[in-house]
């Protein structure tokens, strides 16, 4: 984020009531993770997110205790809204297991469509500025990643069992490596705006595991 925030703490009006606290504090992590999503930590003013939700500048400390601290918030809460969504996909015993996989490419797919391409990962879009933010998020960023990469190679475990892939498959290595892959692959969709990096790399995942 820009280093347009400069401000005393404790400065500004507090929310009238806990409700109004509580409220206003979401409605700033959901404006802050909408701006990371599209531009990223750096290019992000705190200005716009304050205005975004019309909170006044002076206030911002009522809500977070630094500029740091809000955007490790962030990460904590974009980490915990992905992982509902993988666990959509992944436990979804209405499907085969890869069937599960390729329904999480799809419904990605569909959200960056929704956006005009305009918004990727968060976790993506932070790791890409890592030289250039507060050395405690690289942990923080690895261990979402561990995460999804842990979600998604019980998903091909599962894969192993229904015999859709190879029963000597390493799904660890397999799920890293999506994971590398896919990163990529949503930066591109991003940067050329269109879903065709997605599903050349979907594809050709899927068709690797198969051999």
């Amino acid at each position: 984020m820009s280093d347009e925030l400069v401000l005393q703490r404790k400065r500004g009006r507090p929310p009238k009531s806990d409700g109004d606290y509580r409220e206003t504090r979401e409605a700033l992590c959901r404006a802050g993770v909408a701006a990371l999503t599209a531009k990223g930590f750096s290019a992000t003013g705190i200005d716009e997110i304050l205005k975004s939700v019309g909170v006044p500048k002076g206030s911002f400390y009522h809500f977070f205790a630094s500029k740091e601290a809000f955007g490790s918030e962030l990460i904590e809460r974009y980490a915990g809204y992905f992982a509902a969504k993988l666990d959509r996909h992944f436990l979804d015993e209405k499907m085969s297991p890869l069937a599960r996989i390729e329904a999480f490419c799809a419904d990605a797919e569909r959200g960056m469509r929704r956006f005009g391409f305009e918004r990727g990962c968060l976790v993506g879009n932070l790791g890409q500025e890592m030289g250039a933010l507060p050395e405690a998020y690289r942990a923080q960023l690895t261990a979402v990643l561990v995460d999804w990469q842990n979600r998604m190679a019980r998903c091909l475990e599962e894969a192993k069992s229904f015999g859709e892939i190879s029963a000597d498959t390493d799904c660890r290595r397999w799920a890293t490596f999506f994971w590398i892959g896919w990163e990529g692959a949503v930066l591109r969709a991003k940067l050329e705006r269109k879903a065709a990096p997605l599903r050349v790399f979907a594809e050709l995942f899927r068709a690797g595991l198969r051999t």
